[in-house]
């Protein structure tokens, strides 16, 4: 009998509030200690198992112990990265943990002409192949190239993209199952939702990886597999907190705040996540007039884990300006792609790139003036002054 654990999309060090990242290391976690109790063979990560290709040295310890008691338990680990880990450069940390033992990237192929020939990891009578994702899709390209090197074992393929049958309504590109090569069971990731038909999995996010993400899925998931002659997907649940969501009309920011309050002292919120959407048009006061941190400190009172708030669909009447952004922690972006397609001018693609140039962060002992002119030079450089 084969018994192996498949995870994707875990995004180690992706959410910024410290309450939050350390709930998605509790679930990742939870997850070893599953893959533990339910003796499996070996652990499959389909991508994005951090967020970045160079994540917090924080995240890295944490990440470093779970892998250390796989290792103990006697568990090997296969990898791929994904569109978050993945580097144009080639080097990631996912290479850091293979080089100490821990796991092991199967994304090993070759090009003949023009065919990407994916070369299997064997593990205990099984062939597994991979092939990493990139970011903006990039590798749905390469997948209508890729062939698998002939191997008389049961065949895994894991991939970190986005199936056609799969997508929905997402508006990304796509890559049809029937322009892949055939495999036993193909370990998929990058999608944050649930999709299991046959011998084809998402597991989803293992933690939710924003708010919408909380609000609709409310807790991570990944799968456990058997095959002894059919095979039997199991999926496990990580509910390690309750979500409590709450969405408010505001029409008067002066007084939004005693709202809100009135509001969620209706509410049981001990040691749940508090998701607090704001919608509505302010016909006086601004968002700014809102004290978010008094509406924090009340729910931190009431002993709510941690309160997150959406103010995406709040509005100012007077300006006319609105902007749609599901993810509040992408509204920067947001609004300056809508900026640039508002105010067509020549410097618009400069924009984004002078903005990141003022992310330089001030070295330690640099002098101002030092630090000063290296700020000026980066952005002279972009510019092309």
């Amino acid at each position: 009998m084969v018994k192996f654990a498949h995870l994707a999309d875990i995004h180690l060090g992706g959410w910024k509030q410290e309450e939050m990242q350390n709930l998605n290391l509790e679930s990742f976690k939870t997850a070893i200690d599953i893959c533990i109790q339910e003796k499996v063979g070996f652990i499959l990560i389909s991508g994005d198992l951090f967020d970045s290709a160079y994540p917090p040295i924080e995240i890295l310890k944490e990440t470093f112990s779970e892998f250390k008691r796989l290792k103990e338990a006697g568990i090997s680990c296969f990898i791929i990265a994904g569109s978050h880990d993945f580097s144009a450069s080639g080097k990631t940390f996912l290479d850091v943990l293979e080089k100490a033992g821990f796991c092991v990237n199967v994304a090993q192929f070759e090009e003949r002409e023009n065919e990407i020939f994916l070369n299997p990891t064997i593990h205990n009578n099984i062939a597994i192949y991979g092939y990493s994702g990139k970011k903006s899709g990039l590798e749905l390209e390469d997948l209508k190239r890729i062939k698998l090197q002939e191997s008389p074992f049961m065949k895994i393929l894991m991939l970190h993209t986005t199936l056609t049958e799969v997508r929905g309504n997402l508006p990304i590109d796509s890559i049809s199952l029937n322009e892949l090569p055939k495999a036993d069971y193909y370990a998929l990731g990058h999608i944050h939702k649930v999709h299991e038909n046959s011998c084809l999995v998402y597991p989803g996010p293992l933690f939710p990886n924003n708010f919408q993400e909380i609000q609709e899925l409310q807790f991570g998931t990944f799968y456990i597999i058997e095959k002894n002659g059919l095979l039997r997907c199991e999926k496990k649940e990580i509910r390690l907190k309750e979500v409590l969501s709450l969405e408010i009309e505001i029409e008067n920011g002066l007084t939004g705040t005693e709202k809100i309050i009135s509001e969620l002292e209706k509410k049981e919120m001990k040691d749940k996540i508090v998701l607090l959407r704001l919608t509505g048009k302010l016909k006086q006061g601004k968002i700014s007039d809102i004290k978010f941190s008094e509406i924090e400190n009340f729910a931190k009172n009431k002993q709510a884990y941690f309160l997150l708030r959406n103010i995406s669909s709040l509005q100012l009447e007077e300006t006319g300006f609105e902007i749609e952004v599901k993810n509040i922690d992408r509204l920067e972006e947001e609004i300056l792609k809508k900026y640039i397609s508002e105010n067509k001018s020549k410097f618009n693609p400069l924009i984004e790139s002078l903005i990141h140039s003022l992310d330089l962060e001030k070295q330690e002992d640099e002098k101002n003036t030092v630090f000063e002119s290296r700020v000026f030079d980066t952005a002279q450089k972009i510019i092309g002054l």
